[in-house]
């Protein structure tokens, strides 16, 4: 596992420590996926209900709180497959 990977993982359990009932997908575009499920935040390419796509600085930049999800679509920065409404919880959950 990266890096990368390693430090998503880790900021994205404690982002989603409350549970995510859904399943979604992470892509860091030349690092790897990242699964969010019941069961917690483990790297992993399994179907989701919803993926994101972006590369590694704007994820960064999402977990930490400096890139806003939301501007982070808007801009073409972050790209969604799948549930818009499940995306728009993950959003609200990571900001």
């Amino acid at each position: 596992m990266s890096d990368v990977i390693d430090a998503a993982v880790a900021a994205l359990s404690e982002k989603l420590k409350d549970g995510f009932s859904a399943t979604a997908k992470f892509v860091i575009t030349d690092e790897g996926s990242i699964m969010a499920d019941a069961d917690g935040v483990r790297e992993g390419d399994e179907e989701a209900e919803v993926t994101l796509i972006a590369n590694a600085e704007t994820f960064k930049g999402i977990l930490s709180g400096d890139v806003n999800p939301t501007m982070a679509f808007m801009t073409g920065k972050l790209k969604i497959d799948g549930s818009m409404g499940l995306a728009m919880q993950l959003g609200s959950a990571l900001s």
